[in-house]
């Protein structure tokens, strides 16, 4: 369905924002990172989320709905495993929890904002802010969700573009940040502020790059992860993260106007892409001929027409972002317990964490390949055992993910599983796993071709040394043959000469080893009827050679 020009007064009745920002676990030496949410600490303002599935509660129609989205080995992941009715407390029947834990902090009500310079604050509500960990996983993922009423569509597409930024991009030449939020300020349950942003003090920002390389968490961001502290920063903290994926947090919006084909083509390109206002309401972030495909790549219209519980709905999806636009007028949009509103906080939220979750892991794993070929140094034994040590950890850890967290399909409802391929697709999941399968396979093939060259060196070794030992053993076990009779001679002697031939045997076998490589092309020769005598009389005299 073709769309009309965009009116400047399109209003945003109902706006959902939620951010979902992977970051990776530094393990710390001595500490085992396991299970990583044990060590948030009883004092600290985290509380475990025991939802209505797990709980044992009353389950609600909402939850319900969710769980049966998905796929059966998918809901294992999301909600685990509970023992069969009336099975004894076995191994094969105990309660198996889900992998994934998620925490929550109450103390934060509300986030007031100044999009630019000069603009009037306004004040977001909070709806959660959430911790999510994974077994066997050294992740973390930040989970902000916000709303608002009744905001401007320019304004949204704004703060859909501002708001998740860990730092600034940069500065412009008067010193304001690139691409934040002008100012930001958590606000607690009765209005006091808890932290605010410093992403327009430059010169914090420009002297941590220049002493660490690695660039500094803004103060806002790095309140709300508290007691986790960034892996470089002087602070003390048990429970240490670094970035791993773009400063960027990938982001869903859920947007409620009058009536969305009053958008155009250009508003949908910079809500599905998130790029902001652009400067202007009517023109196009980007050059056309770059978005020629925007609405085969990016738009999901099952449901952009007339028929249906929530008519005029429009999904866009570019894996960095997942965005549903619709009627604030229908009902079923608008509902939080049964509509599209329930649906884009919890289904396609999950669908959405999965992705994310999938390819933080499998950057994880590439950053662990390229620190462990990083610390190997082949002049040290040490660091080459570190290094096999580290491969195997990964490799093995890679299988578990394949087999607990890897999924292609999640759903066999269309619309979630048709969002679910389009955000994996642009996240490139697929060759992202591949490649990184590749390596560590190619890591763990050349660790198994090393074990096998050691042990073929071991056995020639091996080898020589019984071949030269069976001449002396043969030729003094003849018949049972002693050369010298010593049973009868005093005890001091016959020690003293067990000595001497325990040291000679030592000498000429610790002599046979460390020539073992020659005595073994020697050998060769010796065996090779093609060369002549002189060519094998060498090959012994190269033995003896220094």
């Amino acid at each position: 369905m073709t769309s009309v020009k965009a009116d400047a007064g399109v209003l945003v009745h109902h706006y959902r924002q939620v951010l979902l920002w992977p970051l990776q676990l530094v393990p710390q030496p001595g500490v085992a990172h396991a299970r990583p949410w044990e060590l948030l600490g009883a004092g600290g303002p985290w509380r475990e989320v025991v939802d209505e599935i797990n709980g044992g509660a009353a389950l609600q129609e909402r939850h319900y709905s969710e769980f049966v989205t998905f796929l059966p080995y998918v809901q294992r992941f999301l909600y685990g495993e509970a023992r069969r009715q009336g099975a004894e407390e076995d191994q094969d029947c105990v309660h198996r929890g889900s992998p994934m834990r998620v925490f929550r902090r109450h103390d934060v009500a509300a986030a007031r904002i100044v999009l630019h310079p000069g603009s009037a604050p306004m004040t977001l509500q909070i709806q959660h802010v959430d911790l999510y960990f994974f077994y066997d996983l050294d992740l973390v993922l930040l989970n902000v969700e916000v709303s608002a009423q009744a905001m401007p569509l320019p304004v949204a597409q704004e703060l859909m573009y501002r708001f998740g930024r860990g730092y600034p991009g940069g500065w412009r030449s008067d010193g304001e940040a690139l691409h934040c939020l002008h100012r930001l300020e958590w606000l607690g349950n009765d209005g006091q502020v808890l932290a605010e942003s410093d992403s327009q003090q430059r010169e914090l920002f420009l002297s941590f790059v220049a002493e660490h390389r690695a660039p500094r968490i803004a103060a806002h961001w790095a309140f709300l992860l508290e007691p986790l502290v960034a892996d470089l920063s002087d602070r003390a903290g048990t429970l240490r993260y670094r970035q791993i994926e773009y400063y960027r947090m990938p982001t869903m919006a859920y947007l409620a106007v009058d009536d969305p084909r009053a958008l155009s083509r250009a508003d949908f390109v910079r809500l599905g892409l998130v790029t902001g206002t652009a400067g202007s309401d009517s023109a196009l972030p980007y050059a056309e001929a770059s978005l020629g495909d925007f609405e085969s790549l990016h738009c999901y219209d099952r449901f952009w027409g007339e028929v249906g519980a929530a008519p005029r709905t429009r999904y866009l999806a570019s894996g960095h972002s997942l965005v549903v636009i619709g009627d604030a007028g229908s009902e079923f949009y608008a509902c939080g317990e049964r509509g599209v509103l329930s649906q884009f906080r919890h289904q396609h939220f999950l669908l959405f964490l999965i992705a994310h979750v999938q390819k933080a892991a499998l950057l994880m794993f590439s950053d662990r390949l390229v620190d462990a070929l990083k610390r190997l140094d082949l002049s040290r034994p040490e660091s080459i055992k570190r290094f096999k040590r580290s491969i195997r950890r990964s490799f093995e850890s890679l299988l578990r993910f394949t087999h607990r967290y890897w999924f292609h399909e999640i759903s066999e409802q269309a619309h979630v599983r048709a969002l679910f391929r389009m955000t994996s697709r642009h996240l490139d999941l697929d060759a992202l796993y591949e490649e990184v399968k590749s390596r560590s396979a190619d890591m763990n093939a050349y660790l198994d071709a090393d074990s096998l060259r050691r042990q073929a060196n071991t056995v020639v070794r091996l080898t020589v040394v019984t071949i030269l030992g069976l001449i002396g053993t043969i030729t003094t076990g003849f018949l049972g043959m002693n050369l010298i009779a010593a049973a009868d001679q005093p005890l001091a002697w016959r020690l003293l000469g067990f000595g001497a031939v325990l040291v000679g045997t030592l000498v000429l076998t610790f002599f046979t080893i460390g020539r073992s490589k020659r005595l073994s092309d020697f050998l060769d020769a010796l065996s090779d009827e093609s060369l002549g005598w002189r060519t094998k009389a060498g090959a012994l005299l190269a033995v003896f050679r220094r």
